[in-house]
């Protein structure tokens, strides 16, 4: 019995070692490479580039009081459409000492001189009735009082707007009402009521009281490189696509390429603006991030190959023809003509026809990957 049980573990052992011998010898023997293989075809490329900018009005106004003073209301916010001449702040005038105590210096002198008129006119008008005076100097002396008033209502008018930033005799077109110069939307209000503001001189640019824009007239801004920048041409079509909006698309066209670079991360970049066209139903905000598509070259109706098929080699680029049967395939290296690529597939000008074949890249298997 244990003669038995040593034979068959003695079996076992020279089962498992030439077992393990065919194993290794089967795995030490070259594996068939095998290639994937392509047939050019007829089809259109084009060479597109991406480019990151942002969506904006064409011309953004700022609003600016023409006084000086407090704000004591704001009637609008960001966000709201308002009509040129709608009033989008009240200012409540703080007077400047010097042209107040100017002012109203002058009403006194124009008192003083319409009084002085007022009795000169009617010295004249007695020796005028008494025919002792002629009708010239009569006319003369009317004349006198008549500006005597005008000059008195215009110091008047005068002093109010120093004072309180508009006169009587044309209030509807109060400088303390502060109304906006376009039609548009508010993007932006960047007082609050109490604030202090003062107007535009030749000291100072002016408080802002509102932004406002024409949202229906936006561009997109951005930078391209300057290897691209030479494929562009006024006019041509763009595709601005805003992620914030669902990957919304809209159609633009090139208005603008900046004749001077600006450098950026040691790159040099030139500034594009494109005018983007909207519908009256889009709701597009200022400052969204865009990307616009443009196609810098494209050619229709071409022979093509995936250009993983390309072997490259200095100036030269060369493809592996298929030749012979399945049973036993052999393979030609020739050179051909290339164009146009968009990185995935290239065209091809010269060197193989539609009726070829020709080799891609090795099939990698589950066995190859194993080695």
């Amino acid at each position: 019995m244990k003669k038995y049980s040593k034979l068959i573990i003695a079996v076992v052992i020279a089962l498992i070692f030439i077992g393990t011998f065919v194993f290794l010898w089967q795995k030490s023997q070259p594996k068939e490479i095998v290639y994937s293989e392509f047939t050019p075809k007829q089809d259109s490329i084009q060479k597109t580039t991406i480019i990151t900018g942002k969506i904006e009005p064409r011309n953004e106004v700022y609003v600016k009081p023409q006084i000086s003073g407090i704000i004591t209301e704001i009637l609008k916010e960001a966000g709201d459409y308002v009509q040129q001449g709608e009033v989008i702040a009240k200012v409540k005038v703080i007077p400047d000492m010097s042209s107040l105590s100017a002012s109203e210096a002058r009403v006194r002198l124009a008192e003083i001189n319409l009084e002085q008129a007022k009795v000169d006119y009617e010295r004249e008008k007695n020796l005028y009735d008494q025919k002792l005076v002629s009708a010239d100097e009569f006319d003369k002396v009317s004349q006198q009082l008549r500006q005597a008033k005008h000059e008195l209502g215009a110091a008047t008018d005068a002093l109010q707007v120093v004072r309180d930033g508009f006169s009587k005799s044309n209030a509807s077109a109060s400088s303390t009402l502060i109304r906006s110069t376009i039609s548009g939307v508010i993007l932006d209000i960047p007082v609050k009521v109490g604030n202090s503001v003062i107007n535009s001189n030749t000291f100072n640019d002016g408080t802002t009281i509102a932004t406002v824009a024409n949202m229906n007239d936006l561009i997109f801004r951005g930078n391209i490189d300057e290897t691209e920048v030479g494929q562009l041409s006024m006019g041509i079509p763009l595709k601005i696509t805003i992620g914030a909006l669902q990957d919304m698309s809209f159609d633009a066209a090139l208005e603008y390429i900046s004749p001077k670079a600006t450098e950026t991360n040691g790159a040099n970049q030139f500034e594009i603006k494109a005018a983007v066209r909207v519908g009256k139903d889009d709701k597009i905000r200022s400052g969204y991030s865009a990307n616009a598509e443009i196609i810098l070259s494209k050619a229709d109706n071409v022979l093509t190959i995936p250009e993983s098929a390309i072997e490259f080699s200095g100036d030269s680029t060369f493809v592996y023809v298929v030749k012979g049967d399945d049973k036993q395939k052999d393979y030609e290296r020739r050179h051909v003509e290339t164009g146009l690529s968009d990185g995935v597939n290239i065209e091809i000008k010269k060197g193989l026809t539609a009726k070829e074949k020709v080799r891609g890249p090795e099939i990698i298997t589950d066995d190859n990957k194993e080695e």
